[in-house]
């Protein structure tokens, strides 16, 4: 059921408010006021935005720019593909090729160039292409002029400039047109051959030919194999560590262009040559920075290093909780079987999976009995709160004062709960509990809508929580153990 704050500006929107508008679109876009992520229907309130800023400009012959500025960055954000059937399509369409051509570089351009270049040439949306090939030839005017003398062909080529573009200037859509343009790299049949070549009889000039011809797996081949990093030189034992500085710098040279296609591989090795004290090229924090590109990319032994790094520097680290950073890493690279990372893992985050060996074990179970039963017994929300609160407190282990003082909607992270209550008693330290199982990501979920849609002062200060907690703990115990008590009772006779 929508929520009163969501019928409010659906009803704003409606009247040709173009705030409302621009709001509902962005809700349909993330999902806020607990609303269906829909791209189609966001663009369709984007257009409906856009035609009430033209009339406000008609009307009032003056323009509001921030307005104009909020739409224009919506509307790059937009996942294009996904509103090909929508009926605002045309208008996303057209939006996009203007704000590509842009003269002023921004970020909302380079999503613009992004989208367009993710729709028109990724393989994974062939389909896409070939209704949007038919779309295109129903088109009889000309929607955008730089654009309407081009055919799908034509479209296809600027986009994969775009693509190019994107690769090699730094942005948040660098990583995934690198991606995009090795999905698209070229397979002609000399490079299959020469790739064919080393694969089969180890040929070393065929290796070299595939690298110089620009294949990735030929690049970071050779940079391993000139660094001895590949598998066939761990036999060497030490005499891999003297390799000279001549072959350093070859295998930098190729392990950076296979680092630059968007390899992870590539970038770990990187970090080990600057590592090396024969290489001229040694620097420690060039190291960490492929390393921490490394880990960024999935590499699990990037990743622990990374977090192992963090640990030993988080005295130093601005870090509201001290370890966080370090402890998600550790937990990646636990999550990709690293197995020194268990060991780390367990410093950084405590571990708590068995609920019935805590102390809130009971009233908890009591507390998932009242809820379920809360339109019988009429609960009122800050009971149904407290029943949450002793249900996370049950799962996590939680103290007292933790189990009254905690951020219930702040707690969960991807991989753990941050229990952090000095808010209100500064000298209790925050605490990292690993989330290990279903029943905790459940009831992490379950409070945490609950809480989402509750007002701040609804549980009021400690001394408020404390007389709740006691009320509430009072007559679950009355209401509900009893029950069960005589539940087994009558079983046993």
């Amino acid at each position: 059921m929508a929520s009163r704050e969501f019928l409010k500006i659906l009803s704003s929107a409606r009247m040709g408010d173009v705030s409302a508008q621009q709001k509902l679109a962005s809700a349909y876009l993330t999902g806020e006021f607990k609303t269906p992520i829909q791209p189609s229907n966001a663009l369709i309130w984007l257009e409906k935005s856009y035609i009430s800023i033209q009339n406000q400009e008609l009307k009032d012959n003056t323009s509001n720019k921030d307005q104009i500025h909020e739409f224009w960055n919506q509307i790059a954000h937009i996942p294009l593909v996904e509103t090909f059937s929508s009926p605002a399509f045309r208008f996303g369409w057209e939006a996009f090729w203007n704000l590509s051509s842009n003269q002023a570089s921004s970020e909302a351009q380079l999503a613009a160039k992004w989208q367009l270049a993710n729709l028109l040439i990724n393989p994974e949306f062939s389909a896409t292409q070939s209704e949007l090939v038919d779309w295109l030839k129903k088109q009889t005017v000309a929607t955008v002029n730089h654009i309407s003398h081009l055919d799908f062909a034509g479209l296809q080529k600027l986009a994969k400039q775009y693509l190019q573009e994107l690769a090699e200037n730094e942005s948040i859509h660098s990583v995934a047109a690198k991606e995009l343009l090795i999905k698209l790299q070229p397979k002609n049949e000399a490079l299959s051959s020469l790739w064919s070549a080393w694969i089969e009889t180890q040929n070393e000039e065929s290796l070299a030919q595939a690298a110089e011809l620009g294949l990735t797996d030929a690049r970071l081949t050779l940079g391993l194999r000139l660094a001895q990093l590949d598998e066939r030189s761990e036999s060497l034992g030490d005499e891999k560590l003297s390799k000279s500085n001549a072959s350093l710098k070859k295998a930098a040279y190729w392990l950076e262009l296979a680092a630059k296609d968007g390899d992870l591989n590539a970038w770990y090795a990187l970090g080990e040559i600057y590592r090396r004290p024969q290489f001229s090229g040694y620097n420690a924090a060039e190291s960490d920075r492929c390393f921490d590109r490394a880990a960024d990319l999935g590499h699990p032994q990037a990743q622990f290093r990374k977090a192992a790094n963090l640990w030993r520097k988080r005295e130093k680290l601005d870090e509201k909780v001290r370890g966080l950073q370090a402890s998600y890493w550790v937990w990646q690279a636990h999550q990709q079987g690293v197995a020194e990372a268990k060991e780390l893992l367990s410093k950084i985050l405590e571990s708590c999976p068995n609920p019935k060996k805590n102390e809130w074990y009971e009233l908890a179970v009591c507390g998932e009995q009242a809820l379920s039963h809360h339109a019988e017994y009429k609960l009122d929300h800050d009971w149904i709160l407290m029943c949450h609160r002793l249900i996370i407190a049950n799962q996590f282990n939680f103290s007292k004062a933790e189990l009254l003082l905690s951020d219930i909607g702040q707690l969960q992270h991807e991989h753990c709960v941050v229990v952090d209550i000095r808010w209100e008693l500064p000298k209790i330290l925050p605490r990292l509990i690993q989330i290990e199982t279903i029943q905790q990501r459940r009831a992490l979920l379950a409070a945490g809508k609950i809480f989402a849609g509750s007002e701040l002062d609804i549980e009021g200060n400690l001394r408020q929580r404390r007389y709740r907690f006691d009320r509430v703990t009072e007559w679950l115990t009355n209401t509900f153990s009893k029950t069960s008590k005589n539940q087994t009772d009558a079983e046993l006779a």
